[in-house]
C-alpha cells in the first residue's frame, strides 16, 4: 500500500513537473511571439524616421541647383544696384555693391588660396548678404523697405548672417587648434568659443551702426545703416546667439574641409 501511495506520489509529482512545464513552455512561447522592447522603440521611431527622411528629401538640393540659385541672386544683386542708382539712395547702393562683391568671395578663396568652397557654403554665404540687401530694397513702387514692413525680416538676416560669421571663427580657431600643439580648443570649449565670438561681433556690429547712424544724423545724409534703437539691438544680439547655435550643433561637420584647409595654409602644405 505504501508503495502504491509512492508511485501515486510519483506520478502526481510527475504530472505536476509536465504541467510547470507545458506552462513554461506557453509563456516563453507568448513572450518570444510577442514584440520586443528594441522592436516596439523601432517600430515607434518608424514613422518619425520616415518623416525626417521625406522633410530631407524636399529641402535636399544638388550641386546644380545650388549653383544656380547662388548665380540667381548674383543677377538679382546686380538689378538691385540698378534700383537704388535710379532711386539715388545711398543705402541701397552700398549695401547691394556689398553684397555682390561678397558673392564673389567664395570663388576667390577657391581659385586663389585652394580653400575648397563646395556649392552648399557658397549658397549659405550668398544668401545671407543676399536677404540683407534685399530687405533695404523692400517691394518696388512703395516707399517701404522688407526692414521696416516685416517684423521678422531683421531678425531672420540677423540669425543667417551670425551663422556665417560663427562659421568664419569656427573654421579659423579649428584652424589654428590643428595647426599647433601649444593651442587645444576642446570640443565643448569650442562650442562656448563659436557662442562668444558670434556675440562680440555682433556688438562690435551694434556699435557700427549706432556709430554709422549718428555720423548721417549729424552729415544730413541718408543711413547706410540703422539702428532702431536698444529694444531692436537687444532682439538682434539673441537672433545671432541663435546663429551661432546653429553653427555650433548643426554646422561644425561641413567645415571641416575649409578647417583642414586653412590648417595647411599655417603648415605651409598648402598650394
Amino acid at each position: 500500500m505504501s508503495s502504491d501511495a509512492g508511485s501515486g506520489g510519483e506520478r502526481a509529482s510527475d504530472g505536476g513537473s509536465a504541467a510547470s512545464s507545458n506552462v513554461g513552455a506557453d509563456a516563453s512561447s507568448d513572450v518570444e511571439s510577442g514584440p520586443k522592447a528594441g522592436e516596439m522603440g523601432e517600430t515607434a521611431d518608424a514613422p518619425a524616421s520616415a518623416a525626417l527622411a521625406r522633410f530631407r528629401s524636399l529641402v535636399d538640393l544638388d550641386e546644380r541647383t545650388q549653383r544656380w540659385l547662388a548665380r540667381a541672386m548674383q543677377l538679382t544683386l546686380v538689378g538691385l544696384l540698378f534700383i537704388g542708382l535710379e532711386r539715388g539712395d545711398l543705402g541701397i547702393i552700398v549695401n547691394t555693391a556689398v553684397a555682390l562683391a561678397i558673392t564673389y568671395l567664395p570663388a576667390i578663396l577657391e581659385r586663389d588660396y585652394h580653400v575648397p568652397m563646395n556649392p552648399g557654403l557658397t549658397l549659405w554665404i550668398s544668401s545671407a548678404v543676399f536677404l540683407h540687401a534685399l530687405g533695404t530694397v523692400g517691394v518696388p513702387g512703395t516707399d517701404q523697405s522688407f526692414y521696416t514692413s516685416l517684423a521678422w525680416w531683421d531678425s531672420v538676416t540677423h540669425a543667417l548672417s551670425a551663422s556665417v560669421v560663427a562659421a568664419i571663427g569656427y573654421t579659423v580657431a579649428r584652424g589654428i587648434d590643428e595647426h599647433t600643439e601649444a593651442v587645444r580648443l576642446p570640443p565643448r570649449f569650442m562650442f562656448v568659443f563659436i557662442l562668444l565670438f558670434v556675440v562680440a561681433f555682433g556688438v562690435f556690429w551694434e556699435v557700427i551702426e549706432f556709430a554709422i547712424g549718428g555720423a548721417a544724423d549729424i552729415t544730413g545724409n541718408d543711413a547706410v545703416l540703422t539702428q532702431y534703437g536698444l529694444e531692436d539691438t537687444m532682439t538682434d544680439l539673441i537672433f545671432d546667439i541663435v546663429g551661432g547655435v546653429i553653427v555650433a550643433v548643426w554646422g561644425t561637420a561641413h567645415l571641416t574641409d575649409v578647417a583642414g584647409a586653412v590648417t595647411a595654409r599655417l603648415d605651409g602644405t598648402g598650394d
